[in-house]
């Protein structure tokens, strides 16, 4: 399975942003997905995942509402709709790609990454 992050940029706080982790191969509609994040001099960490179906769902406690995780295994592509940025957003967002785990939010638990896309909430 191969990943690609994209749909991040620049933006005001408060704003918003969609992310999109597309991937290859039909392999993908049985993979959960997950999204991490690495702001500078930090290290990476959970952000959200949804299995294979999009009936389990979860969000790092800081996400507090603000991000929404969703697929369309159609498209084979993942989605991280996020609302009410803050400048401590600001990082580079990595999807991963897993067949199964229960450990989703240990980035060992993930086989396959995206090369990551760069989010800047800033005024």
């Amino acid at each position: 399975v191969q990943l690609q992050a994209s749909g991040g940029g620049l933006v005001q706080p408060g704003g918003s942003l969609r992310l999109s982790c597309a991937a290859s191969g039909r392999a993908f509609r049985s993979y959960s997905v997950g999204w991490f994040r690495q702001a500078p001099g930090k290290e990476r960490v959970f952000v959200a995942r949804i299995d294979s179906s999009g009936g389990a769902i979860s969000y790092a406690d800081y996400v507090n509402g603000r991000f929404t995780i969703s697929r369309n295994n159609a498209k084979n592509t993942v989605y991280l709709q996020m609302t009410n940025l803050k400048p401590e957003d600001t990082a580079i967002y990595y999807c991963a790609g897993q067949s199964w785990t229960t450990r989703f939010q240990e980035q060992s638990a993930w086989g396959y990454w995206g090369q990551g896309t760069q989010v800047t909430v800033s005024s």
